[in-house]
């Protein structure tokens, strides 16, 4: 068990501070343990010796030696004193020791044993000095510039790596790269327990660095080709796999600054914190609602980082106040930072480090990229869709709401990006131009919102002095309506319906005038009726009253014979 257990252990690492390389590496530099550095010249072998040994003494407490056979103390100094790595005050803190070997070819006699001891004794003591955990030798080339016999290079390579290693010293030594192998001598690299090969190319006018672990003993590293930068801040590594996707999320609303489109993504607006691309053919508007975005932002106190890369802030600012939307008082609080550039200016990496920069010194809430397609003039679709997944990882990382526009061409297929960006995005908007009738009118789409529901329904998008609206579209027999064509056919429809309108309130007084004539018709023959019942009733109280009175007439008659009769026959 304790054998597994020792087996399992990690190897110890001393951290460069170079961002990315660390992630990369596991961690950094094998502890105690030679690190081969090469490369062609100009690919930057000495900053990253420099890099090394400053941080080593600035941030972990590791005093440094930094040993140069091609540049003096003084001229070392100056060239790095640009990126505020100040060798001097390093040294006068017992930080840092930097000595110049001079080594001349001519000087040296390749006769009998030849050694480094006199180097190893110089060594020894600048790192007794100041108690030196780090070394740097740049470059070997020079070293061992007058000897030929490669059994004796092989013999003194071997001599120094194994008293570095003894030492316990963490070195960086550089070398320059050979014609068929890593270095020139084609040897450093097998006695080396860390190779890292550094390249400098030139690829359609654009310089691009590159860096790649070769190999790591007794630990995993990252194996791929990934760029780095040499920037006002030092050496900086780009690695792809520098951001997980274990980011924290938010559940806030921020509003988009149209009151419409909020409606249509619930009522509430963006996810804090989300991804946003907002696509379209030119003209549609897609920088005119990232610009109302970065104003609404800026309204709620919140810091905007605009990059742009089609157009000056100054053409902006004027652009925006057409439509209302003064930008100016933003850029003059620190609220709205522009940097504008055009891609073909530098490298994607240098850009991507633009944005590193933007957020770690302005520490902006909301970044917008407009347009993103324009990377696709300085890299290929893979190396342009590796930066932006780097980008929008980065960005949610720190919580950073970003909006993308993207430019999409001609009439094929709209709901697709040439960066291959729709897939990480959280909320798509598409912006189309519709031609009806020779007018050209913009409609807005909300392909999808990730997290909330959302309307699936066409708006139209005006863009006018007053600002910026959506408003409903006609759906018809003839599809969709837009612009002068949309109001033509509302105006139909309120003609049309005005007709109806007038049929039916001439058809309701037509059948009021018959309702009325009909109660007039009713009127009379109910009085007619009427009457001729009174005279029915009439009629026959007087066939009654004669019938009483022939009755009574009848009984007297009756009455008057019967006495009559008595009267007659006396009884």
């Amino acid at each position: 068990m304790t054998t597994q257990a020792a087996a399992r252990q990690p190897l110890e690492k001393s951290p460069t501070g170079i961002a990315g390389l660390d992630e990369i590496t596991g961690g950094g530099l094998p502890k105690g343990r030679p690190t081969l550095v090469c490369g062609a010249a100009g690919c930057g072998k000495t900053l990253f010796g420099i890099t090394f040994l400053v941080n080593g003494a600035v941030t972990y407490g590791e005093p440094g030696v930094f040993i140069a056979f091609d540049e003096t103390a003084e001229d070392l100094a100056k060239n790095v004193l640009s990126l505020g790595f100040d060798l001097d005050r390093l040294a006068e803190q017992n930080k840092m020791v930097v000595d110049y070997v001079r080594v001349e070819r001519c000087e040296i006699e390749e006769v009998g044993e030849y050694n480094l001891d006199g180097l190893f004794i110089r060594l020894g003591q600048a790192i007794d000095s100041i108690g030196a955990k780090r070394l740097v030798l740049d470059t070997l080339e020079t070293l061992f510039s007058g000897l030929t016999n490669p059994d004796i290079l092989r013999a003194e390579l071997r001599r120094l790596f194994h008293w570095l290693k003894d030492r316990g010293i963490t070195a960086v030594i550089t070398a320059e790269r050979g014609k068929d192998a890593l270095t020139r001598h084609g040897i450093e690299e097998y006695v080396s327990d860390c190779v890292i090969a550094l390249d400098h190319r030139v690829t359609d006018q654009l310089a691009i660095r590159t860096l790649r672990v070769v190999k790591y003993r007794g630990s995993a590293h990252g194996t791929n080709d990934y760029p780095f930068l040499i920037t006002d801040v030092g050496f900086e590594v780009q690695a792809i796999t520098s951001v997980g996707l274990d980011h924290a999320v938010s559940s806030e609303r921020i509003p988009t600054g149209i009151g419409r489109l909020d409606t249509m993504l619930g009522g509430g607006g963006y996810y804090r914190g989300s991804s946003i691309l907002v696509s379209g053919t030119t003209g549609a508007g897609k920088s005119t609602v990232a610009a109302i975005f970065a104003d609404a932002a800026c309204r709620r106190g919140e810091k905007v980082a605009y990059f742009a890369f089609e157009e000056s802030k100054n053409q902006i600012v004027r652009n925006m106040k057409s439509i209302d939307i003064d930008l100016e008082p933003h850029v003059a609080s620190g609220l709205l930072v522009f940097h504008a550039a055009r891609p073909t200016s530098q490298g994607l990496e240098t850009h991507l480090a633009a944005i590193h920069r933007a957020v770690r010194d302005h520490n902006p809430q909301v970044v917008i990229l407009d347009p993103i397609t324009n990377f696709i003039a300085v890299g290929s679709l893979a190396q342009v869709h590796s930066m932006v997944i780097r980008m929008v990882d980065f960005l949610k990382s720190h919580q950073i709401t970003s909006v993308f526009t993207s430019l999409t061409y001609g009439s094929g297929n709209l709901e697709n990006t040439d960066v291959g960006l729709s897939s990480l995005i959280d909320t798509w908007l598409l912006l189309k131009a519709i031609e009806v009738d020779g007018e050209r009118n913009r409609v807005l789409y909300l392909l999808k919102s990730r997290g909330m529901a959302h309307s699936n329904q066409v708006r139209e998008f005006l863009i006018t002095s007053s600002g910026l609206d959506l408003v409903d579209v006609y759906i018809g027999s003839e599809g969709v309506l837009t612009g002068s064509a949309r109001l033509a056919q509302e105006a139909r429809d309120r003609a049309d319906q005005i007709v109806i309108e007038s049929e039916t309130l001439r058809t309701q007084r037509s059948i009021g005038r018959k309702r009325q004539s009909l109660e007039a018709q009713i009127a009379v023959l109910q009085a007619t009726l009427d009457e001729e019942a009174d005279i029915l009733q009439q009629a026959s109280s007087e066939a009654n009253g004669r019938l009483v009175v022939l009755a009574k007439s009848r009984n007297e008659m009756a009455t008057k014979r019967k006495a009559d009769l008595i009267s007659i026959t006396g009884e």
